[in-house]
C-alpha cells in the first residue's frame, strides 16, 4: 500500500518519508508522526491503517536530520538508542520537516496529525506552530509542559495512560490546564498503548482511543 518518497524542508534538509495511499478519492491527508523508534514496521502499520480508512498518510522520517534509516524495535537497547536520537534532536528542526510532511499530505485535502511519544509533543506543535493544519492528536506526548504557553490555534485530542511513569497526571492536569479547550483524555493503561509490537499494548485501550480519533479525523477533515 505505501512507498517511500522524498520531502524536502524549508532549509534545504532532504529526507525520506513514508507514504500510503488510500484506493479512492482521499478524504483528507494526515501526518503520522513517529515515536523514538524511527519509521518502523508498527508507523509503517499505523500509516497504512490511515490509508485503509481513506486518508492519504504521511510519516516523515524526523530523524533523518541525526542519522537516516532508522528501525528500533522496543528492546532496552533500542529504548536507550532511540532516546539519545531524541535528546539530540532539535523539535525547531523538526518543525521544519514537519511542515514539509503537512504540504505534501495537502495532496490529499485537509490535513490533520497524530504523533505518537515523542511525535506526541511533535503533533502539539503541529498545532500551535503550522499553518494549514486542521487538527492534531496527541497520543501521550511527554513533553508538551515545557511548550505549554504556546496557543493552540486548532482542535486538539489527546490521550494518555494513567500508568504511565514518564507522564504524571499532574502533567496531564497542567495540560488541562493551560489548554481547557483541548479533548483530553485518559486511559487504564501506560505509555506506548497503542503499539502492539510492545508490551505496555492494551487493546480496549488502543481502540476506544482509535474510535475517538477517528471520529475527530472525520468532524475536522472530511
Amino acid at each position: 500500500m505505501g512507498e517511500n518518497i522524498k520531502l524536502t524542508a524549508s532549509d534545504g534538509h532532504s529526507f525520506d518519508a513514508y507514504k500510503a495511499v488510500p484506493a479512492g478519492t482521499p478524504k483528507g491527508g494526515i501526518v503520522v508522526i513517529q515515536e523514538i523508534f524511527g519509521v518502523n514496521s508498527h508507523m509503517r502499520e499505523v500509516a497504512d491503517s490511515y490509508a485503509a480508512d481513506g486518508y492519504l498518510a504521511i510519516a516523515p522520517a524526523v530523524f533523518d536530520r541525526q542519522e537516516s534509516n532508522v528501525e528500533l524495535g522496543y528492546t532496552a537497547d533500542d529504548v536507550t538508542a532511540g532516546r539519545t536520537l531524541k535528546d539530540s534532536a532539535s523539535y525547531d528542526a523538526a518543525v521544519l520537516d514537519l511542515t514539509a510532511a503537512v504540504e505534501a499530505a495537502s495532496e490529499g485535502g485537509k490535513v490533520g496529525t497524530v504523533g505518537y511519544c515523542w511525535g506526541g509533543t511533535l503533533s502539539y506543535l503541529c498545532s500551535t506552530r503550522i499553518g494549514g493544519v486542521s487538527g492534531s492528536v496527541v497520543y501521550y506526548g511527554g513533553q508538551i509542559v515545557p511548550f505549554n504557553d504556546e496557543a493552540l490555534k486548532t482542535p486538539c485530542l489527546m490521550h494518555f495512560g494513567e500508568r504511565d511513569a514518564g507522564i504524571p497526571l499532574s502533567d496531564v492536569d497542567a495540560i488541562k490546564t493551560a489548554h481547557p479547550e483541548a479533548d483530553v483524555h485518559v486511559y487504564p493503561a501506560d505509555h506506548g498503548f497503542n503499539c502492539d509490537h510492545r508490551g505496555s499494548y492494551d487493546e480496549a485501550s488502543c481502540k476506544l482511543a482509535r474510535e475517538r480519533t477517528d471520529a475527530f479525523f472525520t468532524s475536522n477533515l472530511a
